[in-house]
């Protein structure tokens, strides 16, 4: 495997992650209902007070770019 096909392989399950968990995280804050079912800060499923989809979305986000900029880049 090239290291081209292999960024290719990162950027789609990197762009698949961000999807999922970027829908998972809007219907989190923002859905119908967000307040009566959003845990508090603290509460058992969150992190720091927000829910780790939140976090996933991030981090599936930093993957997307350094993907991306790794195939843009020139060998």
């Amino acid at each position: 495997m090239t290291m081209q096909r292999a960024l290719q392989a990162i950027l789609t399950v990197a762009v698949i992650g961000l999807v999922f968990s970027g829908v998972l995280t809007y219907r989190e804050l923002f859905g119908s209902g967000a307040i009566a079912s959003c845990p508090s800060p603290g509460a058992p499923g969150t992190v720091f007070g927000y829910p780790a989809c939140v976090y996933g979305f991030f981090m599936y986000a930093i993957i997307t770019v350094l993907a991306v900029v790794g195939l843009r880049a020139k060998a």
